[in-house]
């Protein structure tokens, strides 16, 4: 009897040894969620870590102003590193000996202004919003708006590249300033090779401070369009597999908010931006043209390097928001492609109206029977992300459809700027009249001249 009963009692530990492992890991539907959760926490941990980060850096360079303590510091270091050390620096400190002073003086000091001035506006709109609603809220990265169970990667993918951006454009830039710079030490050299250097890195550091802040809220703003177009990506698969059109109504409405949100929190920053840009290049057209001597790159070469950093802010901005603009008009234009192909494809219309099932589709899954999308090579951009549709998934009846073709045709999201839509038809007229200013400023300032010989 021990002998018999002894089996029984191993067995089943033998089993659970056995089993457990290889069948559970595999089957068990309890240890499968436990690795998502751990997944999903390893995820939030470095979502909190990334979002740190920035915040972090926006701290550091004056965005963060949650107190007044903080309002203080950030204003007095702005004031000081971005404002009166090169005022000092550029009115005090002599310039060189047998130079024109007075004209270099003037030069830099208006360059130094519209710098100053682009910045000021920059640190004024993003703290603003940051002290008001903080950087969750901001980014759209919350519990409750950015449905952040489901978009963790993609947003830290998008902060991550948030510090990739930055860098790739201010580091060019900086070396543009930093060869300005030099050439001035070696041409226009004072008493003291001590002196010499000590302004050089004084003047370096002033513009670098000024121009990671104007670069940075122009970037932030990029970051905050691309964080909805994720959610954009996402409403093109729920158009392809949901057939509840209140649903996808309500979603398009969520998405429309946020967007108008966007449009009333960033409008003053955009069009001060885009009017600091434009007067700056209208003053530098004045200052070249009406200055009687040569322009070159000591006196003037601070003129190319502001040029293209204003540029590249104002690029930054309106590239980013017409982006989104394009991806919300694509989803109107997708809804009416389902909307309009099965209409035509269906036996009798009048079925349609009554009709929730996809039997009456079959005929339009043909390959044969669909009509390609013609898109121009511009839109390529557009489209990126959202392909084209799976048609046989909209099986809603035809007045449904009809209504919510309707309302996407009579509700178009995007940027606007006090209603003006930031689209390819604003692009074209803002680049156009910013590329004639910025390349007459650069035909009258970067001069090379020859001695003879």
């Amino acid at each position: 009897m021990a002998d018999s009963h002894n089996p029984v009692t191993k067995e089943p530990s033998t089993t659970t040894v056995l089993v457990v492992p290889l069948i559970d890991r595999n089957q068990n539907p309890s240890i499968i969620l436990l690795k998502k959760d751990e997944l999903t926490v390893t995820e939030e941990e470095e979502l909190e870590e990334k979002l740190e980060k920035l915040n972090n850096f926006l701290f550091l360079f004056g965005f963060h102003q949650s107190s007044l303590t903080g309002i203080l510091i950030s204003w007095f270091s702005f004031v000081i590193i971005g404002v009166s050390a090169p005022v000092l620096i550029l009115s005090l400190l002599p310039i060189c000996s047998g130079c024109e002073k007075y004209q270099i003086s003037k030069f830099e000091l208006d360059i130094l202004a519209s710098r100053s001035l682009l910045s000021a506006i920059s640190l004024l709109c993003m703290s603003h919003n940051l002290r008001k609603r903080g950087i969750r809220k901001f980014l759209f990265v919350d519990r409750y708006h950015g449905h952040i169970g489901k978009f963790r990667k993609q947003y830290i993918q998008m902060i991550q590249g948030f510090f990739r951006l930055l860098v790739m454009w201010m580091l060019p830039c900086f070396l543009l300033k930093t060869i300005r710079e030099v050439i001035r030490v070696i041409y226009v050299g004072h008493d003291s090779w001590w002196i010499s250097v000590a302004i050089m890195f004084a003047l370096l550091s002033s513009w670098t401070y000024s121009t990671i802040i104007s670069l940075s809220a122009s970037v932030l703003f990029y970051l905050v369009c691309n964080l909805q177009d994720i959610h954009f990506a996402e409403y093109k698969k729920l158009l392809e597999r949901d057939t509840d059109v209140t649903a996808l109504i309500d979603e398009h409405l969520r998405l429309r908010h946020h967007l108008s949100k966007i449009s009333h929190r960033f409008r003053i920053f955009l069009l001060s931006e885009f009017l600091v840009v434009t007067s700056t290049q209208v003053l530098t057209l004045f200052r070249t043209t009406e200055y009687q001597g040569i322009i070159t790159a000591i006196n003037g070469g601070d003129f190319a390097v502001s040029s293209i950093v204003q540029t590249v802010g104002i690029s930054i901005c309106l590239h980013a928001a017409a982006k989104i603009s394009h991806r919300a008009e694509r989803v109107a234009s997708i809804a009416s492609q389902c909307h309009a192909l099965l209409t035509s494809n269906s036996p009798d219309p009048s079925c349609m109206r009554g009709s929730k099932s996809v039997g009456n589709f079959q005929a339009f899954a043909n390959p044969r029977r669909t009509i390609p999308a013609v898109f121009s090579e511009s839109d390529l951009e557009s489209l990126d992300g959202i392909g084209q549709p799976n048609y046989t998934q909209m099986a809603s009846s035809y007045n449904k459809r009809q209504a919510f073709v309707t309302y996407l045709q009579s509700n178009r999201a995007g940027v606007t700027i006090y209603g003006w839509t930031v689209n390819r038809e604003l692009i074209s007229t803002v680049f156009l009249s910013e590329l004639s200013l910025i390349l007459f400023v650069l035909g009258k300032t970067v001069i090379f001249t020859s001695q003879p010989t």
